[in-house]
C-alpha cells in the first residue's frame, strides 16, 4: 500500500496565491524524486479544467493524464499553509495535497482524505499541527477499509447494505451514475446511496449527482424490499466493474508544428483540434416565454406529461443520429439526458406547483429544473457541477414544447463564422452544421465537457474556458482559433493570418489526399474485392456517403421518418425522402430496410402495447406484418423511388421462413399495384433461428445482411445497452463468428452474397475476419469508409482467411482480439 513519507510534508508554509502553492508542492514532489520538473506545469494545467478544491480547507492538485510520462514513481506530497491561500472565490486552502499517480495506488490516501473531509475538527487540527508525522499517519495509514469504523446509522439508512470506494477517475459523474440508475430501476426494492451524511434515491440521476461523489469517496449502497439482496449483488458487481466508465479522450495530438502567434491572444483550453480563421458570431439562446399561471390544473398536468414524452422521443432520435455518426460512446450523453426526464423528483416538484399554486406547466417545469440545476452547479467537483448545463439543456428542450412563444431564436448566418458563447449545450452543438461553424470558443467549460466531446465528433475546432472577456468581442471581428494549443488570437497580424492559411492549406492537402484515395476500390493484394458501403439515417447523408468514398448504401434506417412526430409519414413524404437519396447516389445501389420499430425504438401513435420483453415481442417484420397498411404505404413509396435508381429492399428481424414468404407476397402485391419493375429482396440475419434456417432462407432471398449488433445480443443473451453486461456483448465472440460463418456457407451454396452492417464491420479486427469468412460487403458509418477501404487494400485474402480460421477456433472474444 502507498504511504505518505513524512519527509514529503512541509509545515508552516506561506503562499502568495494558488499558483505559488502549487509550485511549492510540486517542488516537494521533485525533491522527493517522484516527478520530472515539467510535471509542475501539468499540475497547473489541471486547474484550468477542473476544480481540485475538496472542501474543509483541502485541495488535491494533480496533473493531466497525457503527462503521466513525467512521473518517475507514484507519490504524494503535502504543503501545510496554516494561514491559508485563496484557491477559488470563497474557498481557502490550508492543506495542499499534491498527487503524482501513474495508476490507482493513491486511492487509499484519497479515501483517507474523504474521511477527513467529513470531520471539520480533524481537518482544522491537521492544518495547524506542528508535527509532520500527524499528517503522515492520518493520510497514510488512517484506518484500513477493514479496520475503519462503519458509518453510524442515520434515519434514512436501510438494513441491507455494503460500503465501497469509488475508483473511477472522475467519480460518479453522469455516465456511470446513469448506468447505476439503470441497474437500480430493474429491481423493486427501495435502494439508496449514502455519501457522508447525505443519502439519495439510487433510481434518481439527479439525486445521485447531488451527492457529489468524487473519485476515492466511500459510499454506502443500501436496499430494502423483496429483491434487495439481488439488487445489492448486481450493484456491487457493476461498481467493481467500473459502471461502463470510459475515459473520454481529449483533443488528439497533431503532427502540425506549433505556431507562435504574434497578435494579442487569449489562452483557453484546447478542446477539439483544428484551426479556424474567420469572423466571430456571438451565439445567444432564444428567450422562452411561458405563462405564470393557468386556470385548468388537470389540463396543465396533461400538457406537462405530453411535453416530457415528446422530449424523450426527440432525445431517442438524437441518440440514434449521434450514434450512427460518432458511435455509442458519444451518443451516451443523450441517454443521460433522457434519464433526467425520468426523474420522479424533478417531475413531481413541477406537478405540485401546478396542483397547489395554479401554475402553468411551463412555469412549474422551469422552476423545477432551474432549482435542481442550481444545486448541481454548486457542487465542489467541477465535473459534477458541469452536469448542471446538461440538466438545463434537457429542461429547455421540454420548456420549448410548453412555450407561449420563443423570442430571438438563434440562427447561424449563411456565411461561415466562429461561434462564441459562454457555453454551448450538447443539443446546441449537435445541431451545428460544420460547413457554417468554422470553430467554437466558449468562455467556460472544459475539454471533457459533453459539448467538447460532440465538437470533436463533428470535427469542429474548439477552445473552451477562455474567460468572460470573449463575450465582449464584436460580431464580425476576424480572429484565429487554434484548437491544437487552445489559443484565441484576437488581433491577428498579417503574419498570423498567413500562418493560419498555410496551416489550413497543409491540413486540406492532407485530407484531400485521403479523400482521393477513398474512391479507390477495396481490392486486396491478391485481387479479391470487398465492397464498402455506408449506413445512413437521413436524406442528406446519402451524398455524404458518396463523397466519403462509399460504393453505395448498405443500410438505410427508415425509422428517421417515423420517430419524433405525432403521426406516421405519408406515402408522398416517404417517396420524396427515398427519391432524394436514390438520386444523390447517382447510380450507386441503396438497400432500404423496411421499418424496424419495437424493442429499443417505439412511437406513441402506433399504440404499441407495453411488453415485458420488447426485444422478443412485436418488432421489425412482425410489426409490419401485423400492420399491413403501414407496411404497404412504405413499400409503395420504396417502389416509386426505385424508378430513379437501383434500389434493394431488406426486411428486418426475419426469424422464420413463413415471415419471409408473407413479406415477399405482400411486397409483390404492392409492386404490381404500383406497376414497378422487380427489385432484389434481402433479409437481415439477426436472430439464431435465421442462421439455423439459412439454407432455406437463401433459396428465397436475393442476399443476406448480417446485423451483427442484434445477432450478438440474441446469440449471447446479453442486452447490448445493459449498463453492467454490455461489455460482454462483443460481436467478435466466437459464437457470433461461427453463426456468421454458417450464414456465409449457406449463402455460397445458393449463389447468394452476404454483407455485414453491424458494428464489427468497422472494427479493424472485424474487417479482416469478416473478409476471411467470405463476406462480400461491409456497411459502415460514413467516417469509417476511407479507413476500412485502406485496411482492406493492405491485406491479402490468404491473410484474412488464416485469421478467420484461427478466430473460429478461439474459446473467447478476448482470445479473438489477441490474435495477430
Amino acid at each position: 500500500m502507498l504511504s505518505l513519507d513524512a519527509s514529503a510534508v512541509r509545515l508552516g508554509a506561506t503562499a502568495a496565491n494558488k499558483t505559488d502553492a502549487i509550485r511549492q508542492v510540486g517542488q516537494i514532489l521533485i525533491d522527493a524524486g517522484y516527478i520530472e520538473p515539467g510535471y509542475v506545469d501539468s499540475l497547473l494545467a489541471r486547474e484550468k479544467v477542473a476544480n481540485t478544491f475538496l472542501g474543509n480547507g483541502i485541495a488535491i492538485p494533480h496533473g493531466v493524464p497525457k503527462d503521466r510520462g513525467l512521473i518517475k514513481q507514484t507519490g504524494v506530497a503535502v504543503l501545510q499553509v496554516p494561514d491559508g491561500v485563496d484557491w477559488n472565490p470563497g474557498d481557502r486552502v490550508h492543506l495542499v495535497v499534491g498527487i503524482a499517480a501513474k495508476s490507482d495506488e493513491h486511492l487509499q490516501i484519497l479515501t483517507n482524505l474523504t474521511d477527513v473531509l467529513g470531520d471539520p475538527t480533524e481537518a482544522a487540527r491537521l492544518a495547524r499541527t506542528k508535527n509532520a508525522t500527524d499528517i503522515e499517519r492520518r493520510l497514510s495509514s488512517g484506518a484500513s477499509p477493514a479496520e475503519r469504523p462503519a458509518p453510524q446509522p442515520l434515519p434514512d439508512d436501510l438494513p441491507n447494505h455494503f460500503d465501497i470506494t469509488i475508483a473511477s477517475p472522475h467519480g460518479l459523474h453522469a455516465r456511470p451514475a446513469t448506468a447505476l440508475v439503470d441497474i437500480a430501476k430493474g429491481f423493486e426494492a427501495t435502494i439508496r446511496v449514502r455519501h457522508g451524511d447525505r443519502a439519495g434515491d439510487a433510481k434518481s440521476l439527479i439525486a445521485l449527482l447531488n451527492l457529489g461523489i468524487a473519485s476515492g469517496a466511500t459510499i454506502r449502497v443500501m436496499a430494502e424490499g423483496r429483491d434487495a439482496d439481488a439488487a445489492l449483488r448486481a450493484l456491487r458487481e457493476a461498481i467493481e466493474a467500473g459502471l461502463e466508465e470510459e475515459e473520454e479522450a481529449g483533443p488528439t495530438a497533431t503532427d502540425l508544428p506549433r505556431i507562435d502567434w504574434e497578435g494579442r491572444s487569449i489562452d483557453g483550453v484546447a478542446a477539439s483540434p483544428g484551426l479556424a480563421l474567420g469572423p466571430i458570431w456571438q451565439y445567444q439562446r432564444g428567450k422562452i416565454v411561458v405563462a405564470a399561471t393557468a386556470r385548468d390544473p388537470a389540463a396543465e398536468l396533461i400538457r406537462l406529461d405530453r411535453a416530457i414524452e415528446a422530449a424523450k422521443r426527440e432525445l431517442a432520435e438524437l441518440y440514434e443520429e449521434v450514434k450512427s455518426r460518432s458511435g455509442a460512446g458519444k451518443a451516451a450523453i443523450f441517454r443521460a439526458h433522457a434519464e433526467f426526464l425520468g426523474d420522479e423528483g424533478l417531475i413531481e416538484t413541477a406537478r405540485a406547483l401546478i396542483r397547489t399554486d395554479a401554475r402553468s406547466a411551463g412555469y412549474a417545469w422551469e422552476q423545477s429544473f432551474g432549482q435542481q440545476a442550481k444545486t448541481l452547479a454548486a457542487q465542489k467537483d467541477a465535473l459534477l457541477a458541469a452536469r448542471a448545463l446538461d440538466l438545463r439543456d434537457v429542461g429547455r428542450r421540454v420548456l420549448r414544447l410548453l412555450a407561449e412563444r420563443i423570442e430571438d431564436e438563434p440562427k447561424l448566418p449563411e456565411t461561415p463564422v466562429i461561434l462564441v458563447a459562454d457555453d454551448l449545450s450538447p443539443s446546441d452543438t449537435a445541431r451545428l452544421d460544420p460547413a457554417l461553424a468554422l470553430g467554437i470558443c466558449t468562455g467556460s467549460g472544459g475539454p471533457t465537457s459533453h459539448t467538447a466531446i460532440i465538437a470533436r465528433s463533428l470535427d469542429i475546432p474548439a477552445v473552451v474556458g477562455a474567460g468572460d472577456s470573449v463575450l465582449d468581442l464584436t460580431d464580425g471581428t476576424l480572429i484565429v482559433l487554434d484548437g491544437h494549443s487552445g489559443t484565441l488570437v484576437l488581433a491577428p497580424t498579417d503574419t498570423d493570418r498567413a500562418n493560419a492559411q498555410r496551416a489550413q492549406a497543409d491540413m486540406a492537402t492532407q485530407r484531400e489526399a485521403e479523400r482521393r484515395a477513398c474512391y479507390q476500390p477495396a481490392i486486396m493484394t491478391d485481387g479479391a474485392r470487398i465492397e464498402v458501403v455506408a449506413n445512413i439515417a437521413a436524406p442528406e447523408e446519402a451524398a455524404k456517403a458518396v463523397e466519403a468514398g462509399g460504393e453505395g448504401v448498405g443500410l438505410l434506417r427508415t425509422e428517421f421518418l417515423f420517430l419524433g412526430r405525432d403521426q406516421a409519414p405519408t406515402e408522398d413524404e416517404q417517396t420524396a425522402a427515398y427519391t432524394q437519396m436514390v438520386k444523390s447516389l447517382n447510380g450507386l445501389p441503396i438497400i432500404i430496410r423496411t421499418l424496424d420499430i419495437g424493442g429499443d425504438k417505439s412511437v406513441p401513435y402506433m399504440a404499441m402495447p407495453v411488453e415485458e420483453n420488447p426485444f422478443l415481442g412485436e418488432r421489425g417484420i412482425r410489426l409490419c406484418l401485423n400492420r399491413p397498411e403501414l407496411f404497404r404505404t412504405q413499400l409503395r413509396a420504396i417502389f416509386r423511388a426505385a424508378a430513379s435508381g437501383p434500389v434493394r429492399i431488406m426486411f428486418p428481424m426475419i426469424s422464420t421462413l413463413e415471415e419471409l414468404r408473407r413479406a415477399k407476397a405482400l411486397t409483390e402485391e404492392v409492386r404490381q399495384e404500383v406497376g414497378a419493375d422487380p427489385v432484389e429482396i434481402g433479409i437481415m440475419i439477426e436472430v439464431p433461428s435465421a442462421v439455423m434456417m439459412a439454407d432455406e432462407l437463401a433459396a428465397e432471398a436475393d442476399f443476406f445482411s448480417v446485423g451483427s449488433n442484434d445477432l450478438t445480443q440474441y446469440c449471447l443473451a446479453v442486452d447490448r445497452m445493459h449498463p453492467m453486461l454490455s461489455r460482454q456483448a462483443d460481436g467478435l465472440h466466437p459464437a457470433v463468428l461461427r453463426m456468421i460463418d454458417l450464414t456465409v456457407k449457406a449463402a455460397d451454396k445458393a449463389g447468394k452474397w452476404v454483407g455485414v452492417c453491424g458494428g464489427i464491420a468497422g472494427d479493424p479486427r472485424g474487417v479482416v475476419i469478416l473478409a476471411g469468412l467470405g463476406v462480400k460487403e461491409l456497411s459502415v458509418s460514413i467516417p469509417s469508409i476511407a479507413a476500412v477501404k485502406a485496411q482492406i487494400r493492405a491485406l491479402s485474402m490468404v491473410q484474412a482467411k488464416d485469421l478467420a480460421r484461427r478466430a473460429l477456433a478461439c474459446p473467447t472474444a478476448a482470445a479473438v482480439r489477441r490474435l495477430r
